[in-house]
């Protein structure tokens, strides 16, 4: 079975694995609620298509810097 994405490429788009996974279940419940997908290539299943949109570009993770008190 062949993988596209493949998680290396996916790496690349985060800083570690966690952010990875958390991205890509954000993303896939976002889809499975009625979102709409931002590829226009869509997969049967909200994961592989929340893949895909991170391997696009299409969505990304921003950090809220801390502030200090």
């Amino acid at each position: 079975m062949l993988l596209y994405p493949s998680i290396n490429k996916l790496r690349e788009k985060t800083t570690s694995r966690y952010s990875l996974v958390i991205l890509t279940a954000k993303r896939a419940r976002d889809i499975v609620d009625g979102k709409r997908p931002l590829t226009e290539e869509v997969s049967e299943r909200p994961v592989s298509q929340a893949a895909k949109e991170i391997a696009a570009d299409m969505i990304s993770i921003s950090r809220k810097e801390k502030e200090e008190a």
